[in-house]
């Protein structure tokens, strides 16, 4: 069987080019990238192919089309949303269970804990202990409970000075916890992750890289536990991409 390789679609290579482009001229978010009788000129194109390539920039989130005689494509921050949405499509494809993002939370966010104890900031943990903060005032409202323990996690993710880290957890935040396929946490889980979460919280504070390890790995564990003997049915269904996000 011969396997053909195909060549990439003119509008993907002049969206690499464009990225390229842009980081080689130092623009950063906010910036409008140059117009669109520039970019024909300067790429050699048509104009159906630029338009192509920038909707293909705008879907990942990289810019936003601003309308109007001073508009373009403005640079953005792109967050983790539009790869959580692939991630998702293919473990639904691959009849990946639920019982694999926690999984990959065993094995990610004990080192990533690890790390974040070396590297994170002090801003970071004023931030940190906020979440920690918003959560104790929360304990009866599990909707933002939940919002502050995604932001606890986001963090430590960000903090562990790896980028992939961020944005693989960043991805994955809106998941994590189960709730939109069953998932529930009464008041008084909520208090032990809340425990957890200081726990957690005064060895990054002491930047201590082993106990902050430890007790991530711990946390963790213990909400696999939790959710394996609670919800057995909800850790073996396959999360539906239409329901994720």
């Amino acid at each position: 069987m011969t396997v053909t390789n195909r060549a990439p679609k003119a509008a993907m290579v002049i969206a690499q080019q464009i990225i390229r482009d842009t980081l080689r001229q130092g623009l950063v978010v906010g910036n409008l990238l140059p117009p669109e009788k520039a970019m024909l000129e300067k790429y050699q194109i048509g104009r159906g192919t630029l338009r192509e390539a920038l909707r293909l920039l705008e879907f990942q989130g990289v810019i936003a089309l601003k309308p109007g005689p001073k508009g373009g494509p403005v640079l953005l921050d792109p967050d983790a949303s539009h790869l959580a949405s692939t991630v998702i499509l293919l473990m639904q494809l691959k009849n990946a269970p639920f019982k694999a993002i926690a999984e990959a939370r065993v094995a990610m966010e004990p080192m990533i804990s690890k790390l974040a104890a070396e590297r994170i900031s002090d801003d970071s943990l004023v931030q940190l202990n906020g979440t920690i903060e918003a959560m104790r005032d929360s304990l009866d409202d599990q909707y933002i409970f939940l919002e502050a323990n995604k932001q606890f996690h986001d963090i430590i993710a960000w903090s562990s000075g790896n980028p992939l880290f961020g944005y693989l957890v960043d991805s994955l935040l809106g998941i994590m916890d189960g709730t939109i396929i069953g998932i529930d946490y009464p008041a008084p889980r909520r208090a032990a992750i809340l425990t957890a979460h200081q726990s957690i919280y005064d060895s990054l504070l002491a930047h201590d890289p082993g106990l902050s390890q430890d007790r991530m790995a711990q946390h963790i564990n213990e909400y696999v536990r939790y959710a394996e003997r609670k919800f057995p049915d909800v850790m073996g269904s396959v999360i539906q991409w239409d329901r994720a996000l």
